[in-house]
């Protein structure tokens, strides 16, 4: 058994996929982008992902996937989240919450923003 677990050891360390990459190609695949920005910075209406805490983002996916939100502007969420699985939630809320895309240039000023109804 020992033997097993060390030869397939490398292959999950090197060869399980980035979820970071994932995370990322769904994000634009799923349309997140066209309402939370390229930046996952957020617009007037919608809130800010990026640097988001991961348990918190997984809470939200998966209240929004059990068709539970709390106002009108939250429940524009529940279709697009019903169509994810646990794996794309977790590869989706590593992206977002270890976002690392243009963060020289990332301005989120949600001081003058709602948060969307989150």
């Amino acid at each position: 058994m020992l033997k097993i677990i060390v030869f397939l050891f490398p292959a999950f360390l090197y060869g399980a996929p980035d979820l970071y990459k994932v995370g990322k190609n769904l994000y634009f695949a799923k349309g997140c982008s066209g309402c939370h920005g390229i930046s996952a910075s957020g617009t007037n209406q919608y809130p800010a992902l990026a640097y988001r805490r991961k348990p918190f983002l997984i809470s939200k996916l998966k209240d929004y996937r059990a068709k539970k939100g709390p106002t009108q502007q939250s429940q524009l969420m529940i279709p697009f989240a019903m169509g994810l699985n646990d794996k794309e939630i977790e590869a989706l809320t590593t992206f977002l919450s270890e976002f690392n895309e243009n963060k020289s240039t990332y301005k989120s000023d949600l001081s003058n923003r709602g948060d969307g109804g989150s």
